[in-house]
C-alpha cells in the first residue's frame, strides 16, 4: 500500500492543532453511551453545548467561535469565510480522512475529546479539546460517545422544551 506523503504532514498538523496536554487518549469503557441530540445555547456568560441522551444533557461550555462553528454545522448555515473547523473538514476530506467517532470524557474537572480518524482502513486516535472534537463530529455527521458514568454524574435533566428541538443526525 502506497502512503500519501501529505498524510504524515496532515497528521502532524492535527496533533499540533488538537493536542492540549501530553496524555494518552482515553478509550471508551464497556458502558459507553451514544449522544442522541446536540444543542448550542448562547448564554450571557458563555455559550454551552448540550450533549443529550434521553432526558439528560451534559453541558460543556465553549468559546463563541466554536459555538458558532457547531451551530453552523447543525443548521447548515454558512459563514462568509470558513471557520477553523470548516477548513479542517475540507483538508481532511481532500485527503480522504474521515472522523469515525468522538469520545468525550471528564478528568479533573476538564472535558477531553478523543477523535478516531481513519484513512484507507487505518485508524488513529487523537487527543483533542472536547469542543473541537464535537465540532468535527458534527461537521462529519459522526457519532459522539460518553461514558455512562459521565452521563450519570454530569448529566442534567432537560426541560421539556429542549426535548422537542430538532434532532441532529449523527
Amino acid at each position: 500500500m502506497r502512503r500519501n506523503p501529505f498524510f504524515g504532514l496532515l497528521m502532524l498538523f492535527l496533533v499540533c492543532a488538537l493536542l492540549v496536554v501530553e496524555c494518552a487518549p482515553v478509550l471508551a469503557s464497556s458502558r459507553e453511551v451514544k449522544i442522541e441530540k446536540i444543542e448550542v445555547q448562547f448564554l450571557q456568560r458563555s455559550p454551552v453545548v448540550l450533549l443529550a441522551v434521553g432526558d439528560k444533557a451534559i453541558p460543556i461550555f465553549v468559546d463563541p467561535t466554536v459555538a458558532g462553528s457547531i451551530q453552523g454545522a447543525l443548521t447548515g448555515e454558512k459563514f462568509p469565510r470558513p471557520l477553523s473547523h470548516d477548513l479542517m473538514q475540507s483538508i481532511l476530506k481532500a485527503y480522504e480522512v474521515h472522523v469515525d467517532r468522538v469520545f468525550i470524557t471528564l478528568r479533573n474537572g476538564v472535558f477531553y475529546g478523543t477523535l478516531t480518524l481513519s484513512q484507507n482502513g487505518r485508524q488513529q486516535l487523537f487527543d483533542s479539546r472536547s469542543s473541537d472534537a464535537i465540532a468535527l463530529a458534527v461537521h462529519f455527521h459522526s457519532p459522539i460517545f460518553v461514558e455512562g458514568d459521565l452521563l450519570d454524574s454530569e448529566g442534567k435533566f432537560m426541560k421539556p422544551e429542549m426535548e422537542t428541538k430538532k434532532d441532529v443526525d449523527l
